[in-house]
């Protein structure tokens, strides 16, 4: 039943739904053949030196692009010809009516007076709902339908600090779903291209990390449109998945989103990774306790029937490294460990068809990588790494990230 549920939802995931052509985004980069140059801030596994700011050949022209860092209607875009030619072309008489949602004065979500026994809007802040109310969208992914199956998952990417991690991930052949931040793309470009290299499956995760059912239309829409720019301009790839910062979204969110052809992915375990030390009663103790929780799924027979996609971030090499001190327990209690399009089936996660995942049998009876639409392996190249074992991390914060982050667990019913 999950397989014919996979295949269901892997086919909803890729329908003509949407209402904006974004074929036409420009970019500097064949995903099929490019260089990541040898720099220190690419090959390096120190935090300070990674993390040095680089002069890239991906040149902005900031008049084309929001603010980093700032909601994504900043620096006028959201007069901008180019955007206005996507929000109108957009029927918003067919959208869904549920409000913009309210901020309490310590920053959560207000969810005073919203129905949350019949939840109407299938808001998750409010229900963890995940099977949408509304026509015209695109459903949820959730879950992995494959037996035995951890779903590997990282948020707020590309960190500038994650060359050790992601050498560590190629070491062990392991792909994951990178969810990237549009402004992070713009900072770190040569972070996302080493996403690519690798395999992973690159998704989008808002321009500026805001809960979105707070967001106006306008707003939803250029969070969206302009991290997928992002991502295309730097990598030659436009994502069709996303996931909203926080897991914030309704069925508002979620239609804006179809419009764009784009597919929530969310989860069903969350190691709350990020909120380490930082968070009360969440401690480097909590986390890994979660994890060793998580991992015990694997063998007790919770997912003999179907897995999970596991939350867990690239915000900074704690979180990083919570993953990679339990990864070898991970593999040792799960059969399988892959990234979401994958376990999906989902052959062509990009709006691209230049580059095929492989089926999830295929993958995990032959290890098969990722390839171009012909059939050969992406001809991407990079220097050698400083080496394959994971370095100690030290803490690499991002501080408008972790303050965004942060007000999302005040999610509080005055």
């Amino acid at each position: 039943m999950w397989k014919y549920q996979a295949l269901i939802v892997s086919l909803a995931s890729t329908a003509a739904l949407a209402a904006v052509d974004i074929s036409k985004f420009p970019s500097k980069t064949d995903p099929t053949h490019f260089t990541i140059p040898s720099i220190p801030q690419t090959t390096s596994h120190d935090v300070a030196t990674e993390c040095q700011y680089y002069q890239s050949n991906f040149t902005v022209d900031k008049t084309q692009w929001p603010t980093v860092w700032d909601i994504a209607t900043s620096n006028n875009m959201n007069t901008s010809a180019e955007f206005m030619s996507v929000y109108n072309a957009i029927d918003w008489t067919k959208a869904p009516t549920a409000p913009v949602r309210k901020l309490t004065a310590a920053g959560g979500l207000n969810l005073t007076g919203y129905d949350t026994v019949n939840d109407p809007d299938c808001w998750w802040s409010a229900s963890q709902c995940v099977k949408p109310k509304a026509s015209g969208v695109n459903p949820d992914i959730y879950a992995c339908p494959e037996p035995e199956t951890w779903g590997l998952t990282f948020d707020d990417g590309p960190n500038c600090s994650h060359n050790a991690f992601y050498d560590y991930l190629e070491t062990n052949k392991q792909r994951a779903s990178m969810f990237y931040i549009g402004s992070n793309v713009l900072n770190w470009p040569y972070g996302a291209l080493r996403g690519l290299k690798d395999g992973h499956h690159l998704c989008g995760h808002t321009w500026s990390h805001r809960m979105m059912t707070t967001l106006s239309n306008q707003e939803v829409l250029a969070e969206l449109y302009y991290t997928a720019k992002a991502i295309k301009y730097v990598t030659g790839v436009t994502p069709l998945h996303w996931r909203p910062a926080l897991g914030d979204l309704d069925d508002r969110v979620r239609w804006i989103a179809s419009q764009l052809n784009m597919t929530a992915i969310l989860w069903n375990l969350d190691t709350d990774d990020w909120a380490a030390g930082s968070t009360p009663g969440i401690t480097a103790d909590t986390v890994n306790q979660r994890y060793k929780d998580f991992i015990q799924m694997g063998s007790n027979g919770t997912y003999k029937d179907s897995g999970n996609i596991v939350l867990s971030h690239e915000i900074n090499n704690m979180t990083m490294d919570f993953f990679v001190n339990h990864y070898p327990d991970i593999k040792k209690n799960y059969k399988h460990v892959t990234d979401v399009a994958t376990c999906m089936n989902i052959a062509h996660p990009y709006l691209e068809k230049v580059i095929t995942f492989p089926s999830f049998d295929a993958s995990v009876n032959s290890n098969a990588g990722t390839a171009t639409g012909s059939g050969v392996i992406p001809g991407a190249s990079s220097a050698p790494s400083s080496g394959n074992s994971v370095t100690p991390y030290t803490n690499f914060y991002n501080g408008p990230l972790f303050i965004a982050a942060l007000f999302g667990l005040l999610l509080v019913a005055v």
